[in-house]
């Protein structure tokens, strides 16, 4: 595949942003664990608004939808929103684990991080940030990890000696890498991907074409869709959350890969220019569902999907 045609555009465009716009890098920090010179706190937020999303999900060591932002991370809890005083990261391929969260992306202004941040994990809800690979190098749009962390996916834009062109899998937790063959794989594009949560060899992508499942790394996939469009997928145990578009319809289904069987999930009417982006299942509690949307709605569901909840309209909250 030629390096031209390997990104979903669509799926690029919408969910990681595209932003090139903080082309300086800040300083650089040598120490493995860095924080902000401001004090670090978790505080509830009187005003939420976005303008991007990079990503959401449930961290199994807190309580709370986070979501990754243009502006750092917000968290919604308890019916309120929150934000954090500092490290305020543009967290790109943000994904949550068992211990925290995992990240790439691009710093905040003015802290003494590198840029880009390139593989980074925080055990302490943002306060500190540690360095997994990549550190200060590379950017990834495009992440998974398991939740139980025994998987972790990048996909490299551009060969370097550690990675090739295209998906990249570490089984050592980011300390050595190996190419994705991709037997099998016959979309024009690649897109989100996501990772099963206690099978780490378990990959499922998105693309233009369907979804795409492995079970050995991405070396051999197949298709286990019909050829429509996916905008947005996610684990939910052993089956897959995806969201696809399906004669002008946003829609939202569950599928197990080894059954074949699929069902739908009903959500809030969606426009057909503001399809689904991010999706999240808590894995302490699979009815709890959210999702993002193109226009940075965010939604929420605490009883599999009987009843949403629109926690963020247009990237804005105000609480009282």
């Amino acid at each position: 595949m030629k390096k031209g045609i390997f990104f979903f555009i669509f799926i690029l465009l919408i969910a990681a942003g595209c932003s090139n716009n903080n082309k300086e890098d800040a300083k650089a920090d040598k120490k493995s664990n860095v924080t902000a010179k401001i004090p670090y706190e978790i505080k509830e937020a009187k005003t939420v608004k976005v303008s991007r999303i990079f990503g959401i999900g449930y961290p199994g060591n807190d309580q709370g939808l986070y979501i990754a932002s243009n502006s750092g991370l917000k968290i919604y809890r308890n019916e309120k929103w929150f934000d954090t005083t500092t490290n305020r990261h543009q967290y790109m391929g943000f994904q949550t684990v068992k211990s925290g969260f995992l990240s790439s992306g691009r710093p905040q202004k003015g802290t003494d991080f590198k840029n880009p941040l390139g593989i980074i994990k925080s055990q302490d809800k943002g306060k500190t940030l540690e360095e997994i690979a990549f550190y200060g190098k590379s950017n990834f749009h495009f992440m998974a990890a398991g939740y139980s962390e025994n998987g972790l996916y990048v996909i490299s834009e551009e060969p370097t000696d550690q990675l090739a062109l295209g998906v990249n899998y570490s089984k050592d937790k980011g300390k050595s890498w190996e190419k994705s063959e991709l037997k099998g794989f016959k979309a024009d594009s690649l897109g989100m991907m996501a990772v099963n949560p206690n099978n780490g060899n378990t990959l499922a992508m998105a693309t233009r074409t369907g979804i795409y499942y492995s079970n050995d790394n991405g070396n051999t996939m197949a298709l286990v869709t019909d050829p429509f469009m996916v905008t947005a997928l996610t684990f939910m145990g052993d089956s897959i959350l995806f969201s696809s578009v399906e004669n002008d319809q946003i829609m939202l289904k569950t599928l197990n890969p080894s059954a074949g069987r699929q069902s739908v999930i009903k959500i809030p009417f969606l426009d057909y220019d503001n399809p689904i982006t991010y999706l999240a299942v808590n894995p302490k509690n699979h009815k709890q569902l959210a999702f993002t949307t193109y226009k940075n709605d965010v939604y929420e569901t605490a009883d599999g999907g009987n009843q949403w909840v629109n926690v963020l309209e247009d990237g804005k909250k105000e609480q009282d």
